[in-house]
């Protein structure tokens, strides 16, 4: 069988796209980095916070330094993560690094406090957009992945026990307030990051063992207008045969759900996890009837 081809016009527009949120996200992260974060001498985590310290201590260009030390850990990726990340990563910083120069000298506040929040926030606004797309503006996370697997440590670890080599540098350069509240960013940027990739989408996936689970999955299509599966398997202690219901639900609709269950059987087994991201025509069609 073969596959359909993507005409070429729209593998340009899907390209410009791409490279349209790259340039946006790296506005906002040098936006966060020189409105925020440097003038009150605030660092971020990895080699951004590595070329903060380098450019405070050598005075030299910022946006220079971060394409600089950026540049060994790019030319790694080649083997890990193929030519195309390599592309939009070199792409995302260079524009990165041209904005940073642009917004050089506009200093939004000198309240550590606001500074540390507001330009956490926005850091994670601007980083997770790019991550978003496929880009990278930090190389430890590229080095941590090669070197993860000879040490045995995980790529979290490797990274958390970098940036603590790193704000123990700004402690020592900037003082040791200045170093808990580069923490302090570092965290909250971090949390922003997942929000901006798994996105504010509050569904949830939902499972249900009953023995009246026909009659239950029926009522949740008619009442509730969604969607579901029956999933046909066994119970391991009594060895007698169940029908569950898996189904998507918005959290509005949970409340709904949970009436409809318990009027008619109380008692009914239900799971409920959270879902980030949802695809398929079925949840196309319910949003556009909402």
């Amino acid at each position: 069988m073969q596959t359909k081809k993507i005409p070429l016009k729209i593998k340009i527009a899907l390209v410009i796209r791409k490279m349209l949120f790259l340039s946006i996200g790296a506005f906002i992260a040098a936006a966060a980095i020189e409105s925020f974060l440097l003038p009150n001498k605030i660092i971020d985590g990895g080699v951004i916070g590595i070329s903060m310290i380098t450019s405070y201590l050598t005075g030299k260009n910022l946006g220079l330094l971060v394409v600089l030390i950026n540049f060994p850990f790019i030319c790694l990726a080649f083997t890990k993560m193929g030519k195309k990340f390599v592309f939009q990563t070199f792409f995302a910083i260079a524009m990165f690094s041209t904005f940073l120069n642009v917004f050089h000298g506009h200093q939004a506040t000198d309240d550590l406090l606001l500074a540390t929040v507001f330009g956490g926030i926005i850091l994670g606004i601007g980083v997770g957009i790019i991550l978003k797309n496929e880009g990278s503006l930090d190389g430890t996370e590229i080095l941590s992945l090669v070197l993860s697997k000879k040490w045995g440590f995980s790529v979290g670890e490797f990274i958390m026990g970098m940036n603590v080599f790193i704000y123990c540098g700004a402690g020592l350069v900037f003082g040791w307030g200045r170093g808990m509240y580069s923490m302090l960013t570092y965290f909250i940027a971090y949390k922003v990051i997942d929000i901006v990739m798994e996105g504010m989408n509050s569904s949830k996936a939902v499972r249900i063992i009953s023995d009246k689970s026909y009659e239950i999955g029926q009522e949740l299509i008619d009442k509730l207008d969604i969607g579901i599966t029956y999933i046909y398997g066994q119970g391991g202690y009594s060895r007698v045969d169940k029908t569950m219901i898996y189904c998507i639900i918005s959290r509005l609709e949970m409340s709904k759900m949970k009436e409809i269950i318990r009027e008619i059987d109380p008692n009914a087994f239900m799971s409920i996890v959270d879902v980030h991201e949802t695809y398929g025509a079925r949840l196309k069609k319910r949003v556009n009837k909402i």
